[in-house]
């Protein structure tokens, strides 16, 4: 459920499915810059700042394949373990976590119970931050 505080900032409240949370969304590239106009031609300066620019760029591409195939490695461990997960739940009737995400980044978690009272609880939490009472930052230190 997406709401907004009166101030305008927005809040996802969900259930959480798994019972972690993924490192992956924490990974981010936005600091690199890949320059796009890479030098090229056949004199010998060209050739010279193309190794120069290949020296600079090969690191920045192996840490962006790296992230690339742990978050792929992860997302397939995910969707594996998932119908497990789910259907832990609903078998052995395990609790649901109700998380609180400021954009995409977790802020709040609570157990909420069975699926009929983590609703209850996550229409109870969109009504406090609606009316402008966001809950507390219980997962600042694992940031």
């Amino acid at each position: 459920m997406k709401v907004r505080t009166p101030g305008g900032q927005v809040y996802r409240i969900t259930r959480r499915w798994v019972p972690w949370q993924r490192k992956s969304r924490r990974l981010s590239l936005d600091a690199l810059e890949i320059p796009l106009g890479a030098p090229s031609g056949d004199d010998p300066i060209s050739m010279i700042l193309m190794v120069l620019w290949l020296v600079i760029a090969l690191p920045i591409l192996v840490v962006v394949v790296a992230v690339m195939l742990l978050t792929g490695i992860e997302l397939l461990l995910l969707l594996a373990i998932l119908p497990f997960a789910i259907g832990a739940r609903i078998v052995f009737g395990r609790h649901w976590t109700v998380e609180v995400r400021r954009s995409f980044h977790p802020i709040h978690e609570e157990r909420a119970g069975s699926w009929a009272a983590s609703g209850v609880r996550i229409t109870e939490l969109a009504r406090e931050i609606e009316a402008g009472n966001v809950p507390a930052d219980t997962l600042a230190k694992q940031s």
